[in-house]
This record gives C-alpha cells, structure tokens and sequence, in this order.
C-alpha cells in the first residue's frame, strides 16, 4: 500500500508522515527532500534558478524511483537517505527494515509524481493549510535546522509557496 503525502513547503507532511509510521511500524517513508539531486551542477543551479529545492529539477527521480521499485518488489529497504542542506549533499545509512507493508512518499513533488504509483494501491492525502501558519514554521526551520538567515527563509517561502500553487 502506497500513500502519499503533498503539500507546500511547511504545511507538516513529515508531522504527518512520521505520526502515520508511529501508528504502523510495518511502513516506510521516502521523502522527496532526502532525493536531491547532487553535485556541481546541482550546487550552481540552487544558486542561478531562484526556488530551485521546491522545482522538480531538483529531484532525482532515477534514485527516488529505484528505491520505491526495490521496496515494493521485496518488501524490505537496507538503508536510507539524508540530504545535508548545509553541504547539499546526501547521506546514506544503513537502517535494515523489513516486512514492509506501507510506502509512504511525502514532500512537494509527490503531486506530480502521481503518474508513478498509479498501478499501486495509493491513498493521496494534500494538505492546505494557512499561508501564515506555514511561513512561520518554515521560517523556524530553515534558520534552525538549514543555516539560513530569517530574511533569506521569508523570501524562500514565499518564492516556494508560490511555486507550488502555480503547478498545482
């Protein structure tokens, strides 16, 4: 069973997300963040295309599409993926999990990715929430957690949350 989560930046796909694995410890969670794609073309690009983290250019489907495949196939993940903000790179750790029975794919693309599942039994939750509730925490979490000043976060919020109700 695949479920996936959409939402503008901030709205609490991954409160929601993780609340969901709380509930059933048989399922996994790939976030669309943890797929970024990497290196010097990745790293001139976040700084020429304004937004370029809440585009799907930014994805790497390929690596995101191979573990969803893998996962579904054997019902099992060997490790996981962590994308460092700060150094725009990606991690992997190893967390074996198996006996897999929930897949759920959460973040800003997952809309637009809709045509990947569809052969799957998929339960398609968007959150909506208020633009202010939203700023605010993404505001908190990108000074916090991503090394950006409040000013650059505002502005990257608002550049994001523009973005996603313009394709959606």
């Amino acid at each position: 069973k695949v479920i996936i989560i959409s939402g503008p930046t901030g709205s609490g796909k991954t409160t929601l997300s993780n609340r969901i694995l709380k509930k059933f410890q048989n399922g996994i969670k790939l976030s669309t963040d943890n797929y970024y794609k990497t290196g010097l073309i990745s790293k001139i690009l976040s700084q020429i295309i304004g937004g370029y983290f809440d585009r799907n250019i930014s994805l790497n489907y390929k690596l995101l599409n191979k573990d969803f495949k893998y996962i579904c196939k054997n019902r099992k993940s060997d490790y996981i993926y962590s994308y460092d903000f700060i150094n725009k790179t990606i991690k992997k750790y190893y967390q074996k999990k198996t006996n897999i029975e929930y897949i759920i794919v959460e973040g800003i693309f997952t809309k637009e990715l809709l045509s990947n599942f569809k052969k799957h039994n998929c339960l398609f939750i968007e959150l909506e929430i208020s633009k202010e509730s939203c700023m605010h925490r993404v505001i908190n979490r990108d000074f916090k957690e991503r090394g950006k000043c409040k000013l650059i976060a505002k502005n990257d919020f608002l550049k994001s949350w523009d973005l996603y109700y313009d394709k959606n």
